[in-house]
């Protein structure tokens, strides 16, 4: 019997890269979506061309066991854009798959989207309503037909047309052989950025695909920004007036790899502040700090400079399992946890242990490892989470469970407490998170600690992103 892996996490559903002139440009995009397999393990997918031709790849599964090197072959060009999926709006599947490509009076075009939009149903059926036929329930899907209704004009005023008529969270990638387009949205939910790699332009979800193949980092695509990028260099469209900025302060908390730099700060040293300000919010008397690797490692390692309890690995992770791997028949408790994560008997027997996270969903998770630790030997166990209670579903581009199914939303700290079979609990404030991501905290969206949807929307009328598995 075969049972899928889903860690007790919330996960962005996908991460962007695209590169303009370069002779091998489907290689380096290959090597763009390696470095953001973390944005999305579902699918993955790339759209090359050679300024006539349109290639596109794309199927199921991870980088490197979609992308083999005759597959990359299949991608000829200069010009690529590439997208990792996981997937929230529009269901699992390969017609979800992105890029998406399609035929057009303007010519062949490939759009790639990272967020959610919150009106897309009722766009979707509008837009069936007048003959329009859909051939996936992705999204995106949705700008494409918003972009082929557009009034005829350049691309760009097509775009902003388009665009104009949704509500949500983007980041776009679109390629034509002609040019390639980056948008972010007016609040700037979702991160992207610019990159040079000698002549060529790159863009990208995050920093750390531009270090892979040595490219030098240019700045952010700006909120409300329309970047267009051509044979003729790179120029800048303010394509919506800028609006309340509201970056996702979870890309701080767990998204982002550590080695990027997010809106102008590295994410390790913001988890690391996060993790101090979490020891000055709730100390605990302990022997030694562990992190449930590898969301909790920053956290942690603050966390223990800030209160001079020595860091130690009490947990180490199987790297190496994939999204599906054979149960045996004889039970195992705690099976799928135990695959993944290996307490060390070392380092925890007869030890008051802190043990550091990013986040409690369900709570299901933490409590095994809770057990865990405890079964090797740990005289006690003090839980610490390096942000607030996730209460509220999120509904800009992250895979929530419904309110009903988070912890945090019907039961008090000390409910969790109990139910974990903790010594202790600790959540970092909300205040304290926002203040160590160093930047404004007007500037980013916390509405699944909060509910403070900022932008317009009605949620009991917003279809959940819900695809957790119970």
């Amino acid at each position: 019997m075969s049972a899928t892996w889903r860690d007790d996490k919330f996960h962005d559903e996908c991460g962007l890269f695209g590169i303009w002139n370069h002779p091998e440009a489907a290689n380096v995009t290959y090597l763009g979506l390696y470095a953001l397999q973390h944005r999305g393990q579902e699918s993955a997918g790339i759209a090359a061309t050679d300024g006539h031709n349109f290639h596109t790849e794309k199927a199921m599964g991870w980088v490197a066991d979609v992308f083999h090197p005759e597959r990359l072959r299949r991608l000829p060009g200069h010009r690529a854009i590439g997208h990792v999926r996981y997937s929230t709006a529009g269901s699992s599947n390969i017609r979800n798959a992105q890029p998406i490509t399609a035929n057009t009076a303007r010519g062949p075009i490939a759009i790639a989207h990272n967020g959610n939009l919150t009106n897309a149903d009722a766009l979707r059926k509008e837009m069936e309503r007048d003959g329009a036929i859909f051939q996936s329930n992705s999204d995106t899907e949705v700008i494409l037909h918003l972009l082929a209704r557009a009034p005829a004009g350049p691309l760009e005023e097509q775009i902003s047309h388009a665009l104009g008529q949704v509500k949500g969270a983007y980041s776009l990638l679109i390629l034509t052989p002609d040019a390639m387009y980056a948008v972010r949205d007016p609040y700037g939910f979702r991160p992207l950025t610019l990159g040079r790699l000698a002549d060529a332009w790159i863009v990208a979800s995050e920093t750390c695909a531009l270090d892979l193949m040595e490219a030098k980092p240019e700045r952010d695509v700006e909120p409300g920004e329309l970047v267009v990028v051509s044979d003729a260099g790179m120029r800048s469209i303010r394509a919506f007036p800028p609006g309340e900025r509201l970056q996702c302060v979870f890309e701080y908390v767990y998204f982002a790899r550590p080695d990027s730099v997010l809106w102008g700060r590295n994410v390790h040293t913001a988890r690391k502040e996060l993790g101090r300000q979490l020891a000055r919010e709730h100390p605990a008397e302990a022997d030694i700090v562990i992190p449930v690797p590898d969301s909790g490692t920053s956290a942690a390692l603050g966390y223990s400079e800030e209160s001079g309890t020595p860091f130690e690995l009490g947990l180490i992770r199987n790297h190496y399992v994939g999204r599906t791997f054979i149960e045996p028949k004889q039970g195992i408790r705690h099976f799928g946890v135990k695959v993944k994560l290996n307490p060390m008997r070392e380092m925890l027997e007869g030890r008051r242990v802190v043990v550091v996270d990013d986040s409690i969903v369900r709570g299901t998770t933490s409590r095994k490892i809770v057990k865990m630790i405890r079964g090797a030997g740990a005289r006690a166990v003090h839980v610490r989470i390096s942000s607030p209670p996730i209460q509220w579903p999120c509904y800009y581009g992250i895979d929530t469970p419904t309110r009903k199914e988070l912890i945090g939303a019907s039961h008090s700290v000390e409910e969790i407490c109990r139910y974990l079979a903790a010594d202790s609990l600790g959540y970092l404030s909300l205040d304290g998170m926002l203040k160590a991501t160093g930047s404004d905290p007007a500037h980013f969206c916390h509405a699944c600690f909060t509910g403070a949807y900022r932008v317009g929307m009605e949620p009991e009328h917003t279809p959940q992103l819900r695809l957790f598995e119970p």
